[in-house]
């Protein structure tokens, strides 16, 4: 007899549900392993996904309605020392430099799709495969079940987490403030070009994330409103606050064979594969950029060649090892640039990006290779 499943895949978040639809629509079937039970505590996650994200979730019929993927006209940045950068949609001649995407509405939306694909089946458990693919996140199990190392490096900084009305629209602006302290805060828009709520990343020193846990709204408010300079007026939390600790990481090894399994192999996607600092953005776009290379891989190859045959996987590693390594490399360096505290830096930071605002091919160069259209 025959293997029920051609693929079992462990992790039914975004990247997950991705990857079962692609893949079942490639004509193999699938076994996705069930989520564990929600807590029931609201999901403040909001990710801005780029065009690639949003051409790849479109083809499975999973991209969120209007009123939960806003379209972001500009990007405006600004350092502690006066430096600012803009992007902007019109300028690049593009529809939106990206789409602030709620995640509850987004998983929901795969989840739907997913019931509609014949070919994928939900299973409590993980079941035999030729090939196993984790996308359990950043603490997986399997991973480290199976002995696969993984660099990880902190960062002194916390992620928190919230939400923000505010007393001026957001203008389908995205915006992102480099504090003195080394804190990093973005306000994402939510709710449409007339919207007047925001996501908030807001990266801060380690030993400073439990305060803003614990703190009353009006407090966190007022503290928001300063690090971002009053730009958007008076803001209130409306959402529960979450936050986990920001670092950089990846796997040794990408791809592998199943101890004591023969014609069983692995291979890591999303934040199993790697994490990097969220100043960008960039996280969830390169977990769906490593879902459309595997299922490219798997619907090209031989046809003598199993899913489980290693230089096939391999393809598939070296391809995003590379990509992924070069935008840890930018991630890292933007965050140790603007986070040191070195007075000989300041400068530095606000001439740098001053320049880098009025070179426009290269701004251009920059800002296709965020939206994944390079």
């Amino acid at each position: 007899m025959g293997q029920a499943f051609d693929i079992c895949i462990r992790g039914a978040g975004v990247v997950g549900r991705a990857a079962a639809l692609l893949l079942a629509r490639a004509g193999l079937r699938v076994a996705l392993v069930a989520p564990p039970a929600s807590s029931g505590q609201a999901d403040v996650r909001a990710y801005a996904l780029n065009a690639a994200s949003r051409s790849l979730l479109e083809s499975v019929r999973a991209w969120p309605e209007a009123q939960h993927a806003t379209a972001v006209q500009q990007m405006q940045i600004w350092s502690d020392t006066g430096g600012a950068v803009a992007f902007d949609a019109v300028a690049e001649r593009v529809p939106a430099l990206a789409w602030v995407v709620d995640v509850p509405a987004l998983e929901q939306r795969l989840q739907d799709a997913i019931g509609f694909q014949p070919l994928v089946e939900m299973v409590a458990q993980p079941v035999p495969a030729p090939l196993t693919m984790v996308c359990e996140g950043r603490a997986s199990r399997t991973r480290a079940e199976w002995g696969v190392e993984f660099d990880l490096v902190p960062y002194a900084q916390d992620a928190i987490a919230t939400r923000l009305d505010c007393e001026r629209p957001h203008g389908a602006v995205a915006r992102q403030w480099f504090g003195a302290d080394g804190s990093i805060l973005a306000f994402l828009p939510l709710g449409g070009d007339d919207g007047n709520s925001v996501a908030v990343v807001w990266s801060v020193a380690h030993g400073q994330s439990q305060h803003w846990l614990q703190a009353d709204g009006v407090e966190l408010a007022g503290a928001l409103r300063e690090a971002s300079r009053g730009a958007l007026g008076a803001l209130a939390v409306i959402a529960p606050r979450a936050a986990w600790l920001l670092v950089q990481a990846r796997a040794r090894r990408w791809c592998g064979t199943v101890a004591g399994a023969p014609g069983q192999a692995w291979v890591l996607a999303g934040d199993a594969a790697h994490a990097v600092h969220p100043l960008a953005g960039q996280g969830l776009n390169l977990g769906l950029a490593d879902v459309a290379a595997l299922v490219r891989v798997l619907s090209q190859r031989e046809g003598w060649r199993a899913l489980a045959d290693q230089r096939l996987l391999r393809r598939y590693e070296r391809a995003r090892k590379t990509e992924v390594a070069t935008a840890m490399l930018a991630m890292d360096g933007l965050q140790q640039l603007f986070t040191r505290g070195d007075a000989a830096l300041q400068p530095l930071r606000r001439h740098g990006m001053n320049v880098f605002d009025r070179l426009v091919p290269l701004k251009g160069w920059v800002s296709r290779h965020a939206m994944g259209v390079a």
